[in-house]
């Protein structure tokens, strides 16, 4: 499995051990969004969900709750993730 961590916005691949101390002290939220009783989550995944199949996967953005429940994408970079954000909450919406 390959690790990664964010430095900004930008991922970095790295070792196991640089991603284990990484996860001590780096953020893997993006972004957080409540409707009522719904939330919209992205977050840094760290892993890559590609498993070897085209660019990595490493933002997954989730929807809780609601019609939508367990909705899911996942994508490769921070741009990305920030819209496939606002895509899950419009949704929502």
């Amino acid at each position: 499995m390959n690790h990664w961590i964010l430095e900004g916005k930008t991922p970095k691949k790295v070792d196991m051990t640089a991603y284990l101390n990484w996860l001590e002290t780096g953020t893997r939220h993006i972004e957080k969004t409540r409707y009522g009783g719904v939330l919209v989550s992205t977050v840094f995944l760290g892993l890559d969900h590609s498993f070897g199949h085209g660019e990595p996967l490493l933002f997954e953005t989730m929807i809780f709750g609601g019609p939508h429940d367990e909705y899911q994408e996942r994508c490769s970079t921070y741009a990305e993730a920030e819209v496939m954000h606002e895509k899950a909450c419009e949704l929502v919406k």
